[in-house]
């Protein structure tokens, strides 16, 4: 189906038509529709104009050319029609796929997958040294095995220089030879091998950072959400800690920790990371491993929903799916409904709030809840306290003593090499324990829906 959209900023440079295809079953609850419309807010975010969508249906990706040859066509013909330079897919395509399309259009149109789009709206909004390091290791590693005719060679790198959205996909005179390939493959691979040392000497500096912390005994809350959801507004309203916010995908990529004092005089550490979103490149995840890993490291994670969206349940669903491949969906999670100021009928979010426990409703923008929330997060963090039956390891008689002095202990039993432990802990502790969470077998529950 070809859906031509009327251009609405005539002074965009770039035009693209965007394409989207379904292979085989849904893989998320977001459809087709949903995940191209997105498509088209990451390209406006990278100063793209979307002037038409394509879309297809395919039980398996053509091997040649991922959309059919009937569908190339029609892509073909609206590309000329309406003088677009870019072609967009919603997919990340394997090099065979970008080789073989390439061959069916002219040098000045660029084709660039949802991964490259993504990786240079990363480069645009880096703004640190670590940020940059970053980028320029999941553009690199995307880039490798993608040298063709379009690769502009290395001069051209972004790194977080905020490059052009063809500065990522490929752009211009056909490449070089064989050779020249070659040397380049070499320097790329020199490239990332030194971008991942230096990201290890990050990785080790936010280690000694993440120990001095501890040592504080201030929880550490991190803001997690899809991308736009309102996380960084809602830092700057906790904790006035003026972190840039703009209505854009992505708009804020590079972590902020602040101090924020709760109602009764309790301090925690509130930590604003990257946003997710559904079909994250795994380049990305990757190369943001030091950074994610603020996220594991938290003792509470604050999910911040936008529920004026439709697809926020989806959107939910994508980031409890990057928690789990990043390895931190067992960390007890306090979820903030965000943005009622624009929800038509304010009784929806009575109902929306019954779908999730420990939820508070709110406008980050407008202050609406915001009082609500910092109640009730001091309640779940220091004053209520949460039952826990744990098998602890003998040798972890510092978790021992920590739930005896911080918690209420109502049973203890020894049995050979381990404690079995029941009891009630405050909520800013419920991490250090998640481990030991006794499961009865085949019971599979996650902590969050524990407490």
């Amino acid at each position: 189906m070809v859906k031509k959209i009327i251009p609405v900023v005539d002074s965009y440079q770039e035009r693209a038509v965007a394409v989207g295809v379904e292979i085989g079953k849904p893989k998320s609850d977001f459809t087709l529709e949903d995940s191209l419309n997105e498509l088209c807010l990451l390209a406006q975010t990278a100063g793209i104009e979307v002037i038409a969508t394509l879309t297809q249906r395919l039980e398996k990706p053509n091997p040649q050319t991922y959309i059919g040859a009937g569908k190339l066509e029609e892509l073909k013909a609206i590309v000329n029609e309406l003088g677009a330079n870019i072609i967009l897919f919603d997919d990340e395509l394997s090099p065979r796929h970008l080789r073989e399309l390439e061959k069916h259009f002219d040098e000045n149109i660029r084709i660039i997958d949802r991964t490259a789009l993504i990786l240079d709206i990363f480069a645009q909004h880096a703004a640190t040294r670590e940020g940059a390091l970053q980028v320029e290791l999941a553009q690199y590693e995307y880039r490798l095995p993608r040298l063709t005719r379009a690769w502009t060679h290395l001069a051209r790198q972004a790194g977080g220089g905020g490059g052009r959205a063809g500065s990522v996909g490929g752009v211009g005179l056909r490449g070089p030879g064989e050779t020249q390939l070659e040397v380049d493959r070499r320097d790329i691979r020199r490239r990332i091998a030194h971008l991942k040392e230096e990201l290890e000497k990050v990785k080790s500096h936010r280690r000694q950072y993440r120990r001095r912390r501890k040592k504080s005994g201030i929880p550490v809350v991190a803001l997690i959400g899809y991308t736009n959801a309102g996380k960084s507004t809602l830092l700057n309203a906790l904790s006035s800690a003026n972190v840039y916010v703009a209505d854009q995908l992505f708009a804020t990529l590079d972590p902020t920790t602040r101090r924020v004092i709760l109602p009764d005089r309790n301090e925690i550490l509130l930590t604003d990371t990257v946003g997710f979103i559904q079909k994250l490149p795994t380049h990305l995840i990757a190369a943001f491993r030091a950074t994610l890993e603020e996220i594991a490291e938290a003792d509470v994670l604050l999910h911040v929903l936008d529920i004026s969206q439709p697809t926020a349940q989806q959107q939910a669903q994508a980031v409890f799916q990057t928690l789990k491949e990043i390895e931190a969906d067992h960390l007890p999670v306090f979820t903030v409904l965000n943005k009622i100021d624009l929800l038509k009928d304010p009784r929806q979010t009575i109902n929306i709030l019954e779908q999730y426990p420990n939820s508070v409703a709110i406008s980050a923008l407008k202050g609406l809840g915001i009082d609500d929330l910092m109640r009730k997060l001091e309640e779940f963090l220091f004053t209520r306290q949460h039952p826990l039956t744990l098998e602890l390891p003998l040798r972890e008689t510092y978790l021992f003593q920590l739930f005896s002095r911080e918690g209420i202990v109502d049973k203890v039993e020894y049995s050979g090499n381990k404690i079995f432990l029941q009891g009630k802990i405050p909520g800013r502790h419920l991490a250090k324990f998640t481990p030991y969470v006794y499961k009865i077998p085949e019971e599979k529950t996650p902590l969050r829906e524990l407490i």
